[in-house]
C-alpha cells in the first residue's frame, strides 16, 4: 500500500458525533472510566497479536515479545499518554474501526472465527466503542498506530478534537501497536498525578494478565514500574493458590481489614463459561442497611473490571457476600456499565446464588460456630430471601435460625429442621409469636400454655420475620404455620378431653360478662371471648381469624392495632372470676377499659389514650383499698 504524505480530513458519520457528545456529558457515570476503557483495548491488541501469531508466525519478526501497556503524563503539556505494543492498525482499520460507529476491531476479528478458532480465542474481548470514552476528559485525542507486519512508513496518525470531524496522516513509526495522547480539558489537572493514575489503574484495571507500566515516581531514575498484579487470581487453578492469597485479595477488593468467614472459587463450563470467586465477609459493613449503598460483586469481562453490581448479579438477600463474577461472553452495552438483559446473565446470577447458598448449608453443617458467627451480623438479611427468592425459598428456608422458648439466651440457635425434630408426640404445627421485639416475644402472655405444656414457640422480633412467616405459605416440611396469636388457640391431639370441657363449660358460665364485656368495648373490640392459652395473666389481644397476624397488622398500621382485635379473658384468674361474681359492680365499665388497655400494652402496642387509661386504673386502686373486700 502506498504511504499516505499528507494530512486528509474526514467528516465522522452522524451518529458518532452524536455520540461523543453524549460520552462526553451523560455516557459514563465516573470520568475515570477512561483510562480502564483505554487498557482493555490495549490489553485486547496484544491478546489478538498473540492469537494471530499462531496463523501467522512471521508476525514474531516485529520482535519484542515483552508484551505490556505503559501509562504515563506530562503535567507541562497537560497530556496523558497510553501505549501499547498489541497488533495496532492499518489505515484502512483506523478509518473502519475509529470513524465509523459501532464497530470494533476486535469484534470484527471474532466474527471471521470459526470451529475451534473460536474456542481458542477465549483471551480476547469483545467490547464496542470504549475508545471514545476518551473524550470525557479530553478536548483532542491523537492516534498514532501501526499494524503488525507493515512497514515503518506505514504508520497512521489520527487527530480529533470530538467535533464532528477527524485527521489522518501517514507517519513513521518503527515499533507495532497503538499510542494515544489524550489533551486534557481545563478542570481535569488532577488526573496529571501519578499517584492518582496509580489509583484508577488499581481499581480498574489491577488483574490485567498484562503488565501495566509507568514511569518511577523517582525524578532521577529512568526505571518503570508494574503498578498491576497482571494476573488475575480468580483465573488461576484452585490447586495453585494458598489460603492466605486467598484471604489478601480479599482484603484488597473489599478493604475490609479482617478476613472472610468463608469464599468459594468455581470455574464454570458448558454453554456459558464464567469463573467465580465469592466471600462470605466476617463481619457487617456499615452500609449494609442503606439503600442505595453499593454491592460488594465486581463484574469483570476478560479479566477487565466493568462494574460493581446494582442487583443484576446477586439479589439483594445477598448484599452482604463480596466477590468476583469474570465472563468471557457475557453481552454489555455500548457504555459496558449496564448488563443487558439476557439468559447468560439469569444463568450465572443462578449459578452464583446456589453456591452462594450451598457454602452456608456446608457451614451450617460443619462448622456451627462459624455459621453462628455469620447468622449475628447476616441473619436478618437472609431472612428477607424467603419473600423474594421463590426458586431458593426452601434451602434459605433451612439456613434460618431462631429463637424459642426453649432458648436459654436471646441468641437465635434453632433451625426449623431442629424444631420440626423434637415436636411432641401429636404435635402437627409449628408455633410461632411474632412482637415488637425479642424482649416483648419471650415475655408475652400468649406463650403461657405453651410453656405449660412444654410446646416449644419460635419468638420472632425482628420486622423482617412478619415476610419470613408469611413467605414460607404458612409450611415447613409438611408443618403448617401457626400464630399463638392469631385466632382461637388450637392445640390439636395436645388438648385432652378435660381441658375441652372445660373451656366450653367456662364459655357458658362467662357468657353474660363476655355481653357485658363487649358492649363496655364497642368500637374497640370487635369481641371478647374466653380462652385456654393464658394461665397467669388475666387477658390478651389476639387478632381476629380474617387477619394474617395481629403484630403484622399492628406493624402495617404504625403502632396501633388492627382495626379487629379480639380480647380474650382468662376464666380461671382471680379477677374475671371477681368480675363474673360481681356483674353489677359500677366500676365495671372502668374494669373492661383497664383489662384492654393491659393487653393492649402487653401486646406491644400503644393505647390510645394513656391518661385515661392512668385515671381508670387509679380510680379502681383507690376504690378497692376503700372497699376492702375481694
Amino acid at each position: 500500500m502506498t504511504a499516505q504524505t499528507t494530512e486528509e480530513t474526514f467528516t465522522f458519520q452522524a451518529e458518532v458525533a452524536q455520540l461523543l457528545d453524549l460520552m462526553a456529558h451523560s455516557l459514563y457515570s465516573n470520568k475515570e472510566i477512561f483510562l480502564r476503557e483505554l487498557i482493555s483495548n490495549a490489553s485486547d491488541a496484544i491478546d489478538r497479536l498473540r492469537f494471530e501469531r499462531f496463523s501467522h508466525p512471521e508476525l514474531a519478526e516485529d520482535g519484542d515479545d515483552d508484551p505490556r501497556i505503559r501509562v504515563g503524563y506530562d503535567r507541562d503539556a497537560g497530556t496523558i499518554t497510553i501505549s501499547d505494543n498489541g497488533i495496532g492498525m492499518s489505515r484502512d482499520e483506523v478509518i473502519g474501526d475509529i470513524g465509523t460507529i459501532a464497530r470494533s476491531g476486535t469484534a470484527e476479528f471474532l466474527r471471521n472465527l470459526s470451529g475451534d478458532q473460536r474456542g481458542d480465542s477465549a483471551l480476547i474481548g469483545q467490547f464496542g466503542v470504549g475508545f471514545y470514552s476518551a473524550f470525557v476528559v479530553a478536548e483532542r485525542v491523537v492516534l498514532t498506530t501501526r499494524r503488525a507486519g507493515a512497514a515503518a512508513a506505514d504508520g497512521v496518525r489520527w487527530s480529533s478534537d470530538g467535533r464532528g470531524e477527524y485527521t489522518l496522516e501517514a507517519v513513521e513509526r518503527p515499533e507495532r501497536g497503538t499510542t494515544i495522547v489524550l489533551h486534557l480539558r481545563d478542570g481535569e489537572d488532577e488526573l496529571l498525578s501519578g499517584h492518582r493514575l496509580r489509583t484508577i489503574v488499581q481499581r480498574y484495571s489491577d488483574h490485567v494478565s498484562v503488565p501495566i507500566v509507568m514511569p518511577s515516581e523517582d525524578a532521577d531514575s529512568a526505571e518503570e514500574t508494574t503498578v498491576n498484579q497482571a494476573s488475575a487470581l480468580w483465573a488461576r487453578p484452585k490447586g495453585e493458590l494458598t489460603e492466605r492469597e486467598y484471604h489478601d485479595f480479599y482484603r484488597h477488593l473489599s478493604n475490609d481489614f479482617t478476613d472472610p468467614l468463608a469464599y468459594v472459587h468455581a470455574k464454570v463450563e458448558g454453554r456459558y463459561e464464567y469463573t467465580l470467586l465469592l466471600y462470605v465477609p466476617s463481619q457487617a459493613p456499615y452500609d449494609l442497611w442503606v439503600p442505595q449503598a453499593r454491592r460488594g460483586m465486581r463484574l469483570h469481562v476478560q479479566r477487565i473490571f466493568i462494574l460493581e453490581d446494582t442487583g443484576q448479579l446477586m439479589p439483594a438477600y445477598l448484599r452482604f457476600v463480596r466477590g468476583v463474577i469474570d465472563s468471557s461472553d457475557l453481552p454489555l452495552n455500548v457504555s459496558r456499565e449496564i448488563l443487558q438483559g439476557s439468559r447468560a446473565v439469569e444463568h450465572i446470577r443462578s449459578s452464583a446464588v446456589k453456591r452462594v447458598l450451598r457454602l452456608l448449608k456446608d457451614m451450617a453443617a460443619n462448622e456451627p460456630e462459624k455459621y453462628a458467627a455469620f447468622w449475628r451480623n447476616f441473619g436478618a438479611v437472609l431472612k428477607e430471601g424467603i419473600a423474594d427468592d421463590y426458586a431458593n425459598r426452601g434451602d434459605i428456608a433451612e439456613l434460618l435460625r431462631f429463637t424459642t422458648t426453649r432458648s436459654a439466651t436471646q441468641e437465635a440457635d434453632v433451625s426449623l429442621r431442629d424444631y420440626v425434630g423434637r415436636m411432641k408426640e401429636g404435635q402437627d404445627k409449628i408455633y410461632y409469636l411474632l412482637a415488637p421485639t425479642p424482649a416483648a416475644a419471650s415475655a408475652s402472655p400468649h406463650l403461657e400454655v405453651f410453656r405449660e405444656k412444654g410446646i416449644e414457640v419460635l419468638l420472632l422480633g425482628e420486622a423482617v420475620d412478619n415476610w419470613v412467616v408469611t413467605g414460607l405459605v404458612q409450611e415447613f416440611d409438611g408443618k403448617r404455620l401457626q400464630s399463638v396469636a392469631q385466632g382461637v388457640p388450637d392445640l390439636g391431639d395436645l388438648e385432652d378431653d378435660v381441658e375441652k370441657e372445660a373451656a366450653e363449660k367456662a364459655g357458658t358460665e362467662f357468657a353474660p360478662l363476655l355481653e357485658r364485656l363487649k358492649a363496655e368495648l364497642d368500637g374497640q373490640a370487635h369481641d371478647v371471648r374466653v380462652t385456654t392459652r393464658l394461665t397467669t395473666s388475666p387477658a390478651c389481644i389476639v387478632g381476629d381469624e380474617a387477619i394474617t397476624d395481629l403484630a403484622l397488622a399492628q406493624r402495617l398500621r404504625g403502632s396501633g392495632l388492627p382495626n379487629r382485635p379480639v380480647l380474650e379473658i382468662n376464666p380461671r384468674h382471680p379477677l374475671i372470676e371477681r368480675l363474673n361474681r360481681r356483674q353489677d359492680d359500677p366500676r365495671l365499665a372502668d374494669w373492661a377499659h383497664v383489662l384492654f388497655n393491659q393487653a393492649v400494652l402487653t401486646s406491644g402496642a400503644l393505647v390510645e389514650d394513656p391518661a385515661a387509661f392512668v385515671g381508670r386504673l387509679n380510680d379502681l386502686l383507690v376504690a378497692l383499698a376503700a372497699d376492702g373486700t375481694p
